[in-house]
């Protein structure tokens, strides 16, 4: 199992630029905001709100940033209703895409990405079009250069309960299956294992390929994607 959320690469580009970090912070804030909307506000009782949390917290988001998201959430603030909504999408070179979104307006967001995947010459295509080509799982990432040996890693998220794993780019990449998530990554922190994020992914369970012309216009799509408020992360079958 390979599959990849665009996320970490997106955010790390855009993470560097300062101009764009409060754009970053509202991204985050709207997941929180879902999560203690969904589950109650206690992120020891809650494990998507401990999630968004931490993935927040590696973007430097201040406290009460967070503190008023999750506020938000459990109605103590008030605010839009925000939905969580996934489209699904053909890119260029017809690469299968799963849009996730959070938005207080859908019919803002459907119309924006219909506009931009059309000017890459993509499109929004109905629901059940391309997600049978993706499975959902849980997706934790752990730094190799924090935590030693890799194949040491390997072995402690399978003692863990670990579906599979993947090593690219100097991390580990731990697949499990969705309702083990919390269980393995508790099990892998218990371990000593240092963890740069977690969370669930859509993992494609078949693969195409680009040729560069075509690939270069998919990277701009991404760009352009992210620069869109509503959007959360992005997953193809690349």
């Amino acid at each position: 199992m390979s599959g990849h959320s665009h996320w970490a690469g997106i955010k790390h580009r855009k993470g560097i630029n300062d101009a764009k970090r409060g754009k970053i912070f509202t991204k985050h804030g709207k997941l929180i905001t879902i999560a203690a909307r969904d589950g109650g506000g206690n992120p020891d009782t809650n494990f998507q709100l401990r999630l968004a949390i931490e993935r927040a917290r590696l973007e430097n988001m201040p406290k009460e940033n967070i503190d008023r998201a999750i506020k938000r959430g459990t109605g103590e603030l008030k605010g839009d209703t925000i939905e969580e909504i996934i489209y699904e999408a053909y890119g260029p070179g017809n690469v299968a895409m799963l849009i996730k979104t959070a938005t207080d307006n859908k019919n803002r967001t459907v119309g924006e990405l219909k506009s931009i995947l059309s000017k890459a010459g993509g499109k929004v295509v109905p629901n059940g079009s391309v997600s049978y080509l993706f499975k959902q799982v849980g997706e934790i990432n752990v730094p190799v250069s924090e935590n030693g040996d890799p194949y040491e890693i390997e072995m402690k998220a399978i003692e863990a309960g670990a579906e599979d794993t993947l090593y690219s780019d100097g991390a580990l990449t731990v697949f499990t299956k969705v309702e083990d998530l919390q269980q393995v990554k508790e099990n892998l922190e218990k371990s000593g294992l240092a963890i740069e994020n977690a969370g669930l992914v859509y993992a494609p369970t078949q693969k195409t390929k680009l040729d560069e012309p075509t690939q270069a216009d998919y990277e701009k799509l991404l760009e352009t994607l992210d620069d869109q408020d509503d959007v959360q992360e992005i997953y193809d079958n690349l």
